[in-house]
């Protein structure tokens, strides 16, 4: 199954642990996506920073 990750929001002014987070899902920039397969590891990133980004199912 795979996933696509969407920044919504800026990780400006967020912790340093969530920065990372978001370069690490491969997200650099607002409304920049990326399709990801959704393993545990992943998916625990996308909810560490779930307020920052939209994550869409896809097939």
């Amino acid at each position: 199954m795979n996933v696509k990750i969407t920044q919504v929001k800026s990780g400006i002014d967020r912790s340093e642990r969530q920065k990372r987070t978001l370069v690490a899902l491969g997200l650099r920039k607002i409304n920049a996506s990326k399709d990801v397969e959704a393993t545990p590891q992943i998916l625990g990133m996308i909810k560490k920073v779930s307020h920052l980004v939209k994550v869409e199912e896809i097939n």
